[in-house]
């Protein structure tokens, strides 16, 4: 699990609730034309830009931001060594029977140990690393909108409940309720906007970006071990997608 996400939300939302019991009762902040407005407006506009089954697909996505922990760059370096110096003192096939449980990197050392040409193992590569940065980039979308679009339905809201205030301002009674409306439903926006939606959508990218890193790095690495490279350069070569901080720690 990802601590940092967990921690941001649940310190995020506490701070709010504190905040709002200094300030008086929290039943104050609590309006259910309000909720609706803004989670009802938001969730249905979803499903105006996007098909149900990207909507399903992306439920999936977002678990990364609090499940999914990529691999360290450094341990698929390491890891890609190993593997070369297996290659280089007893073949390509005695990696046939190595146990490597990232399934991308077992399935580009099963390419090489089959033969293929290295323009098709690159090509392959490649073109997974692609469509994977779609699928999660549809993921990310998904939130980014959700993220613009609860703000503008605060803003609805808000419109709705001074309609409902102006046109009744000979009716004491209904004054209040209107006015939660009018102001709640901006609060409500702002919140699932900043606090939830847009940040997850970020860390998602974060973890996409991470997860491209480590398959570009075991493109680079099998095409090196393919080729017989030493392992030293290989792992140099490899280094080169490192911080410098990260490099010469190593080094």
């Amino acid at each position: 699990m990802d601590l940092g996400t967990v921690i941001g939300l649940v310190v995020g939302f506490a701070l709010l609730i504190v905040a709002i019991l200094m300030g008086g009762s929290i039943g104050a902040y609590i309006d259910i034309p309000s909720v609706l407005i803004v989670l009802g407006g938001a969730t249905c506009t979803l499903f105006i830009r996007f098909t149900m089954g990207d909507i399903i697909n992306s439920i999936k996505v977002a678990m990364k931001a609090f499940f999914a922990k990529n691999r360290a760059p450094e341990a698929i370096i390491q890891e890609l060594v190993t593997l070369s110096q297996i290659a280089r003192k007893e073949g390509l096939l005695k990696l046939e029977k190595q146990p490597i449980e990232d399934p991308f990197l077992k399935k580009a050392i099963m390419y090489c140990v089959d033969g293929h040409d290295p323009d098709f193992i690159q090509q392959v590569l490649e073109k997974e690393i692609e469509i994977t940065g779609e699928r999660h980039g549809l993921g990310q979308s998904m939130f980014a909108s959700l993220g613009d679009a609860a703000p503008a339905f605060g803003m609805i809201g808000t419109l709705i409940g001074l309609v409902a205030m102006l046109g009744n301002m000979k009716d004491p009674s209904s004054i209040g309720p209107s006015m939660a409306v009018a102001i709640l439903t901006t609060l409500y926006g702002a919140v699932i906007a900043n606090l939830f939606m847009l940040p997850i959508a970020d860390k998602l990218k974060r973890r996409t970006m991470e997860e491209e890193l480590n398959k570009r790095l075991v493109v680079e690495g099998v095409l090196g071990l393919q080729k017989g490279l030493n392992p030293r350069v290989l792992e140099e070569l490899l280094n080169t997608f490192l911080p410098p901080r990260k490099r010469t720690a190593r080094d």
